[in-house]
């Protein structure tokens, strides 16, 4: 499983999420389910531009974690 880990990098730029929804142009419904954990996909234009601001790349985003078995 893929986890954005959009807060932590939020917290380190010291950004809040209403200041990067208006540096990307990205609604902050749509940020807040990144941050949040429930998104499904997200487009590389999207991440392009997040990691554009925040001075990132996309491996300081996205972390993989194996799925627990059930």
């Amino acid at each position: 499983m893929i986890r954005v880990d959009l807060d932590v990098m939020l917290a380190r730029r010291k950004m809040s999420l209403t200041e990067l929804s208006e540096r990307v142009g990205i609604t902050m419904a749509n940020l807040s389910i990144l941050k949040n954990g429930r998104a499904r996909a997200i487009r590389l234009e999207t991440l392009n531009a997040i990691c554009r601001e925040l001075q990132c790349q996309p491996g300081d985003l996205l972390v993989y974690e194996e799925e627990a078995p059930l």
